[in-house]
């Protein structure tokens, strides 16, 4: 708890944000949160999305704001990546209702900013990764650890790991152990 002009605030400070693609790699998300409540295993994270959620029906720049307020929280940054990863366009201005062009955006009265949730979630770790404020952990969700997949921004840095075994299991040590030494 800290004190700012005579206001108690909670510090949330030190959380894990989880992100990937959630039409693709939900297992992967269902998974991690599952290990993380099984009260008999130690895969220990404090996930920051479970203090404050944005609505499906929010536009693309306010759930960008409520996801950049999330990030600057936390001080882990663990993104799910899959074939698919690099492909999804979910949280484009250019879909959003209020788009009217390239150089405009009725909601914002300025011009849009067309990347994707994965493109601006990645682009700001990676800006916090570089200050020193965040580490970095990309999970496969697969077998094996494929770069391709991964938002160029992060492929060179951070502790890459795949998910599952090669029976494609999910593989519980080779996540734990990359929470832990990252």
């Amino acid at each position: 708890m800290f004190v700012e002009n005579g206001e108690k605030y909670m510090s949330y400070f030190g959380q894990t944000y989880l992100a990937g693609a959630w039409d693709e790699d939900h297992d992967a998300i269902e998974q991690l949160i599952s290990w993380k409540n099984n009260h008999y295993l130690s895969l220990n994270f404090n996930n920051v999305h479970d203090l404050k959620q944005s609505r499906d029906t929010s536009l693309a720049c306010s759930i960008k704001q409520s996801l950049s307020e999330r990030m600057d929280m936390c001080e882990l940054f663990a993104l799910i990546v899959s074939s698919k990863t690099m492909v999804v366009n979910k949280g484009s201005c250019r879909y959003c209702k209020n788009y009217v062009s390239e150089n405009y955006c009725r909601v914002l009265s300025k011009t849009p900013v067309n990347k994707s949730f994965i493109e601006f979630e990645c682009d700001k770790a990676r800006k916090a990764f570089d200050e020193f404020r965040m580490k970095i952990i990309v999970l496969y969700n697969s077998c094996e650890v494929n770069q391709s997949y991964c938002p160029e921004v992060l492929r060179e840095i951070g502790c890459h790991v795949a998910m599952k075994d090669v029976y494609g299991h999910f593989d519980y040590n080779k996540v734990k152990n990359a929470f832990e030494n990252v």
